[in-house]
């Protein structure tokens, strides 16, 4: 995969472990926060930049929806006269799972050496490579918005989603609006709605409800853990998948997560394309053909990674509309699903050729079904982790706007 230059993970399950605190100004009673993202081309990842440290130093970070913290690269070029190291055995340090060991370094205390500090290890999602640094705390500036227009926010300190809520007074949810292409942007917000996007439409009326689902056991690489450790990230229950209305048939124990952590469905900004277990794959892309190809849609040569690829000659890169099927994911029951139109089903791929932007993920693939970012872009996704549940609106351009349409800009 191509690199990120100066890029670092983000997560959106904890800001980090710590505290958060906001600026002596009575001014801050805000509904939101707000990040601005962008798809960054070669690696397809969404990218959105932060503020951290003092004085703060904007940092690119990449979105991993299913991250445990937010870490960045402590160098001797990490300056920062509000950095504080989480002491062993601290609170800190218990909610973050870290191993018994302490870390000791005998130079001078500073970023990434000091001594009886917490040790976390951290595995990179795109090397799967797991490497150890010393979990700390430190001021990050974001913007705050009242679902329309964003305004300026004081530094506050890094901290758990409940701090940080308690600290500003908003709920714990937080909703990610992803852009589909390269030049365009999309929005992450914490906190409840509205979710504004132009022209006036609160997209947070159109939000459909599932459960979020507990997975018992991460699925994570883990080092010097003995205990089991829950999933960090966000799975849903999808009971069948339909095109077009007709069910794919498949095995449903697939569906469930066992014991083990293995199955089930999680949603991934991490992974460009849905995956799907082989026997799952097989049977949709054999459904999905079917119902294609009875609308004289022309199938070409698969273009990698893709398998299923089609012609759009003719079409200005666009397939009539019932050429292309419609994908429904059958979540609590056959009135709740999330509708998956040809826009998050299809990838152009160059002037004449579309494919299906769904890949094999192999026949030992622990997650039966993960939901990657192409699918996602231009919906909105809201997760309201009070409730545990997801709201979903599925794709935002039938409702005459898109995640590129909300606005920066300060009213202030």
């Amino acid at each position: 995969m191509a690199s990120l230059p100066q890029a670092h993970l983000f997560s959106l399950i904890l800001l980090s472990l710590t505290s958060f605190s906001v600026s002596q100004t009575p001014l801050i009673h805000p509904n939101a926060l707000v990040l601005p993202l962008t798809k960054h081309a070669s690696t397809l990842q969404y990218v959105t930049i932060i503020s951290q440290r003092t004085p703060l130093v904007p940092l690119n970070v990449i979105v991993d929806l299913g991250g445990q913290f937010l870490w960045v690269g402590c160098g001797s070029n990490y300056v920062s006269s509000s950095y504080r190291p989480a002491q062993c055995h601290s609170s800190q340090c218990f909610l973050a799972h870290g191993p018994k060991s302490c870390d000791h370094c005998l130079s001078r205390g500073r970023p990434k050496c000091n001594n009886g500090t917490c040790i976390l290890f951290s595995e990179n999602v795109f090397t799967s490579k797991v490497s150890a640094g010393d979990l700390s705390e430190d001021v990050l500036s974001l913007q705050s918005t009242d679902g329309l227009n964003p305004r300026s926010l004081g530094h506050g300190r890094i901290g758990l989603p409940t701090l940080l809520s308690s600290a500003l007074n908003f709920t714990r949810k937080f909703a990610v609006c992803l852009p589909p292409t390269t030049t365009s942007s999309g929005v992450i917000f914490f906190g409840d709605g509205p979710y504004a996007l132009l022209p006036g439409i609160d997209v947070s009326k159109l939000l459909i409800y599932t459960p979020l689902i507990k997975n018992p056991r991460s699925v994570a690489t883990r080092v010097y853990v003995t205990e089991p450790l829950p999933s960090y990230e966000y799975f849903i229950r999808v009971k069948s998948i339909q095109i077009n209305g007709k069910q794919v048939p498949l095995d449903s124990s697939l569906l469930a997560i066992n014991k083990n952590g293995i199955g089930g469905t999680k949603i991934s900004t991490v992974n460009p394309y849905t995956l799907l277990q082989t026997s799952i794959y097989n049977s949709f892309t054999k459904l999905f053909l079917q119902e294609a190809m009875a609308h004289n849609v022309t199938r070409v040569s698969p273009v990698a990674p893709f398998d299923v690829c089609f012609s759009t000659k003719n079409t200005n890169g666009a397939f009539s509309t019932p050429a292309i099927p419609v994908i429904d994911l059958v979540l609590q029951n056959k009135k709740v699903f999330w509708r998956i139109f040809e826009t998050n089903s299809m990838v152009l791929v160059g002037d004449d050729v579309a494919c299906l932007g769904f890949l094999d993920g192999g026949l030992n693939q622990r997650t039966s079904i993960v939901i990657g970012g192409h699918q996602l872009e231009d919906n909105l996704l809201q997760f309201d982790l009070e409730s545990s549940r997801l709201g979903f609106t599925s794709s935002l351009l039938l409702r005459e706007t898109s995640c590129a349409n909300f606005n920066f800009t300060s009213s202030l």
